[in-house]
């Protein structure tokens, strides 16, 4: 097997390297806007009456990018850039045809679609692979965030940064006006530099645009970093002095736990920790934290769970944040390497349930050598688990990234988890579990193909085989359609335990294509058909008696069509076919009697119909809608899930995520209904005071949940924090009762010296 897969990504790369030969990226063309150092002093009002703005080359002359790409915006942008030692200024002049701006609250970090705004993009590398994100709309509500692998879906965003920088808006008849400053000590650039790769794109409501500076095709997403054009200095730019934060916190705490009858009474605790962080260089960041403490997190959204394997959550603690995709982004969905929540996260083993796990230190140096390289050293030390008979722990993960031809990248992984002390121990744990890796991150030049090659290598101490992950993933997208080619082995001894690896010892084969229209002079402004397939083979290495050699165990079909419309509503329809062999015994609604369940061997086949509708997000209240009906392995379930949100602007909104599934499975199986409801309440009575609830119950897990969370921003990424959480037994409900409840209140303070 292991030949078969050096033979595979030696050919593979072989091919990708073909690939890199292309035309030029299309809308990447000279655009260009110049800056001009300014020595005169720079008022954020939203008025733009220096004349220090208007000394340099503007950016102006948007596309439209939705509801179609062939067309000039039709509300005009202008973009003005200057800058000083400390800071980089941005102003804007956005157009339109009216004064009804809307934004979904005064909080941060505002959603994109659902409101007026303007979001600038800075590859301060010019590598195309990572971006600086800062928006702001016509209150001034202003969000930031991390783009990296190039932008290219989704996920490669992360609102959850957070960093000092400044911004005010105007509004006015068929315009507003903004003004940014970012101290280039929130930035991470190449010293001695004078380009940066730069791209902006807004939305407009009122002209139900979405336009950037840069043209980008319908079939690249908005943020796609191979569309961009460049910002250039006057003079070399220079590290901007000393740049060393402190952000020390406090914290006191009460808690309690009812379901332990030995807590009589509540456990009151006040603590302090702190980060800091040092600038090695203008492009290298080491970043501190001592008793780090993440209570103000916002809460993970619960899920009704009827898959066999663990759910993956997104990491949203800070400290992780910065340069996260540098370690995190090996493998894929269903492989990593190194996964930052196992960090900080143990299981109880009593219960089962993963519990926290107190973090003592740790330290992160990261960031960029030069434009083609980028490196990270991460280390962290966790507390003694007495509770679990479980020793100290120190996780170390070294990560590097060099940039090959004009996008591509090799990248290499290094992760120890170590036990200190272990033999004073007696819980079950291994002394050291390590795992390294090698990858090449293909983006050709024409940004026609992209994908990846990986190899990852477990060493461990029990003597399993096949200690290794194999995947390569290869995308060719054009205009009209998308292919996509995916393959992915996982030995029964890889095992990374600072890694998610949900399934193992299987070898999986996924094809796609994807076809696209976009009709013109009509209210449906594209149309996307889909053709998905994933088979999975269970190799036969591990110990499981139901496939003890090479054979087909699951087999999935997922055939799809989509429509959007010219008034930003959206309809799909799916249909998957499912084919599969359970290898374990296994309770799909997780409520039945201990001796109720699908037993290991059976084998199962169904088909599944789901609908998706959305609703327009400019209006105040707005809706997604997605029922599903069929079979569901030798029964039958109906799922309606969904939201509904009503926006009282400026103040807030209250939304209503819901998750309904009956499943009716043959005797001696109970009927299972089984809510998942989650309504929000979100008010914000400034820019600076927030107040958010949110309310959970899952009848799955019999369990409600409260999480409230008072923010006071009192200065720049300085805040307070009073947090209320309580979990409630819902079944019976005659037996209503608290299962643990804490209040917590923080303040944090950030300081530059």
């Amino acid at each position: 097997m292991k030949k078969w897969v050096f033979t595979s990504l030696f050919s593979l790369i072989s091919v990708f390297l073909y690939t890199q030969s292309g035309d030029p990226v299309y809308g990447n063309g000279d655009q260009i806007i110049e800056l001009i150092k300014t020595d005169q002093k720079i008022v954020l009002d939203g008025v733009l009456d220096e004349e220090s703005w208007f000394t340099g080359q503007e950016a102006n002359s948007f596309y439209q990018n939705f509801p179609t790409d062939s067309l000039t915006a039709k509300g005009g942008t202008e973009i003005y850039m200057t800058y000083d030692d400390l800071n980089l200024y941005v102003g804007v002049i956005c157009h339109t045809r009216g004064n009804d701006f809307i934004t979904t609250s005064l909080r941060r970090d505002y959603s994109f679609r659902a409101s007026d705004n303007i979001s600038l993009m800075f590859d301060t590398f010019n590598d195309r692979t990572n971006a600086f994100l800062f928006g702001i709309n016509p209150f001034g509500v202003r969000r930031e965030a991390l783009i990296s692998g190039g932008g290219r879906e989704r996920s490669d965003f992360n609102s959850s940064w957070d960093n000092k920088w400044a911004g005010e808006s105007k509004m006015y008849e068929n315009y507003w006006i903004t003004e940014m400053a970012i101290p280039f000590k929130t930035l991470r650039f190449q010293e001695n530099g004078q380009n940066w790769r730069f791209q902006c794109y807004r939305n407009d409501t009122q002209f139900n645009e979405i336009t950037s500076w840069i043209r980008i095709p319908r079939n690249n997403i908005i943020m796609d970093l191979a569309f961009s054009g460049e910002m250039h200095w006057d003079r070399p730019l220079q590290k901007a002095g000393k740049n060393i934060s402190i952000i020390p916190f406090m914290i006191s705490s009460v808690t309690r736990d009812f379901e332990n009858v030995d807590e009589t009474k509540a456990n009151t605790n006040v603590s302090f920790g702190g980060d800091a962080k040092i600038s090695i260089t203008s492009g290298l960041n080491l970043d501190l934290t001592f008793n780090p403490d993440f209570s103000q997190v916002e809460v993970d959204e619960q899920v009704t769970n009827l898959d066999r394997f663990e759910i993956f959550f997104p990491e949203k603690r800070q400290f992780f944040l910065e340069n996260a995709d540098l370690f995190g982004s090996f493998g894929g969905t269903r492989v990593n390497p190194f996964f930052s929540r196992r960090i900080g996260v143990t299981t109880d083993t009593a219960t089962g349930q993963n519990i926290q796990n107190r973090i003592l230190y740790g330290a992160r140096l990261s960031g960029k050598i030069n434009e083609k390289l980028r490196v990270g050293l991460l280390n962290m030390q966790t507390a003694e688990q007495l509770k679990n008979d479980l020793p100290s722990f120190n996780y170390t993960v070294a990560a590097a990234e060099h940039r090959i031809f004009s996008r591509s990248n090799l990248a290499f992984i290094f992760v120890n988890k170590q036990a200190f002390k272990g033999e004073e121990f007696n819980g079950t744990f291994s002394d050291y579990n390590r795992a390294i890796g090698a990858e090449y991150r293909l983006a050709s030049k024409n940004n026609y193909w992209q994908g990846k090659a990986t190899y990852h290598q477990a060493i461990t101490t029990d003597d399993k085989a096949d200690k290794f992950s194999h995947m390569t993933q290869i995308v060719y997208n054009r205009r009209k359609y998308q292919l996509e080619w995916a393959h992915l082995f996982i030995g029964d001894g890889f095992t990374p335990e600072v890694g998610f690896v949900p399934q193992r010892d299987i070898f999986l084969i996924s094809p796609e294509i994807q076809l696209n229209w976009y009709p013109k002079n009509s209210k449906v402004v594209e149309i996307n058909a889909g053709l998905d397939s994933r088979i999975i083979y269970k190799l036969g290495k591990d110990d499981n008696e139901i496939i003890t050699d090479f054979q087909r165990s699951e087999r999935n079909v997922e055939v799809s069509l989509e429509f959007n419309f010219e008034n930003s509503t959206r309809f799909e329809i799916g249909l998957d076919y499912i084919d599969l062999i359970l290898l374990s015994d296994f309770d799909p609604t997780r409520i039945q009697n201990d001796e109720v369940f699908l037993a290991a061997g059976s084998s199962y086949a169904y088909t599944r119909l789901s609908l998706s509708y959305s609703t327009d997000a400019r209006k105040k209240f707005y809706a997604r809608f997605r029922p599903s009906f069929g079979n569901f392995y030798n029964g039958k379930r109906t799922e309606i899930a969904g939201s509904i949100t009503y926006r009282y602007q400026p103040f807030g909104f209250v939304s209503l995520d819901y998750r309904y599934n009956n499943i009716q499975l043959p005797a001696p199986f109970k009927t299972a209904n089984l809510w998942l409801i989650g309504p929000r309440v979100d008010l914000t009575f400034s820019k600076k005071l927030f107040l958010t609830g949110f309310f959970q119950y899952n009848s799955q897990l019999d369990n409600l949940n409260i999480n409230t969370r008072l923010q006071w921003r009192f200065k720049p990424v300085s805040d307070f924090f009073l947090v209320y959480t309580d979990n409630y037994i819902t079944d019976p409900f005659d037996q209503f009762s608290s299962r643990n409840r804490a209040l917590v209140a923080k303040v944090s303070y950030w300081l530059n010296l």
